[in-house]
């Protein structure tokens, strides 16, 4: 069941009951199911990225932390089995960035391990350091965010501040929170009066069935809308403000997001509608310039595309909905350009998308 208290939530954390086990929500069952799925062993890790379980850059990194932990509970001490985990680790999705940047921090606990009891409990207390720090990380995003939306609810009138989201973005995103929800769930809390238009996101409809959901067990209004609606409601000033998202950020401000992101992003900019990128630091990729030609673009199994899942007949159930002989195409992201982005909030405080706005709020990665 879910906390009641939203400080408590968590997406991933280790079994009480048994240290070798760490828990998962299987996401793949919600809005219909809420059930806790076991990973006992990093290839169940694996799977779970790669299936989907989880979802969302910071969850999918969190889940390659504790993996490599179970690995190393496995190893006894064999490091290049840890090595091989985090191997298959990296090739289970390939867009988030965040995935590597937690394989590789907690690879560095191999350098600092003497013996095999030493290096579980290094592995796990990084594991442990990175979902902490990622609830702190969506805490800033949400206060920074939240200045946008108090401005333009002082402007209203009383009336509610409407935002767009796209995907998924939200608390099963991350550990807690979220990225683009945490600015939502701190308007709230503070009495100010919001409205989330949230996108269906086909094909695997997270907006429809995570974001909902979510928003609705916070008590946030909200109405789904299909996913090629949010050009209309922005053309008839139903839209205050998009904010989306991110699972790779160049260093110049490209942001790559679910597939349908770059399209609101032009309808935004057609509508002179601020669209604003929330993003932890450690979804930067401060190795990329240019995201169209830089960054992977994921493609996914066609299955996802053809079939919906729900419930029919009070039973959960998979319906295809094409004839078995179309071809399918089942891009996941696209990468929206800097140009169109109004600004990146992130842990730090709201900067320009660009070189020189990212700069200004970690100028440690100037020579990075």
């Amino acid at each position: 069941m879910l906390p009641k208290n939203p400080e408590d939530f968590r997406t991933i954390w280790l079994s009480p009951d048994d240290d070798a086990v760490v828990q998962i929500i299987d996401q793949r069952l919600l809005p219909h199911e809420y059930r806790i799925h076991n990973l006992k062993s990093w290839q169940d890790g694996v799977v779970a990225i790669a299936d989907m379980y989880v979802r969302g850059a910071p969850l999918i990194g969190a889940t390659a932390a504790w993996s490599l932990y179970l690995a190393a509970l496995a190893a006894d001490g064999n490091q290049s089995e840890i090595r091989s985990a985090a191997k298959a680790l990296l090739e289970s999705r390939p867009t988030a960035v965040n995935l590597r940047w937690a394989v590789e921090r907690v690879l560095k606990c191999l350098d600092s391990a003497s013996n095999a009891d030493e290096l579980r409990r290094l592995t796990r207390q990084e594991a442990e350091r990175i979902c902490d720090e990622d609830v702190e990380i969506s805490r800033g995003i949400g206060d920074h965010g939240l200045t946008l939306i108090a401005a333009i609810a002082a402007k209203k009138n009383d009336e509610p501040v409407n935002v767009l989201t796209h995907c998924n973005a939200g608390s099963l995103a991350t550990i807690n929170w979220g990225t683009a929800t945490a600015p939502i769930y701190f308007a709230h809390q503070k009495g100010i009066k919001i409205h989330v238009w949230v996108d269906e996101t086909r094909p695997r409809n997270q907006g429809s069935q995570l974001t909902a959901w979510e928003l609705a067990a916070n008590n946030v209004p909200h109405t789904l809308i299909v996913d090629n609606a949010g050009g209309h409601l922005m053309q008839h000033g139903m839209v205050d403000l998009v904010i989306t998202g991110t699972d790779r950020t160049t260093r110049c401000g490209d942001v790559a997001n679910k597939i349908g992101t770059y399209l609101k992003a032009l309808a935004a900019h057609d509508n002179a509608i601020p669209f604003y990128v929330a993003l932890p630091s450690t979804t930067i990729d401060w190795n990329s310039r240019d995201g169209i030609a830089e960054i992977p673009i994921e493609e996914r199994d066609p299955d996802e595309v053809s079939n919906v899942y729900g419930i029919a007949n009070g039973k959960a159930t998979v319906v295809r909905t094409t004839a078995p002989n179309t071809a399918v195409s089942n891009y996941a992201f696209d990468v929206t350009p800097a140009r169109l982005v109004t600004g990146l909030i992130t842990e730090r405080g709201i900067c320009d998308a660009s070189e020189g706005g990212l700069l200004s709020l970690f100028p440690e990665m100037q020579t990075a």
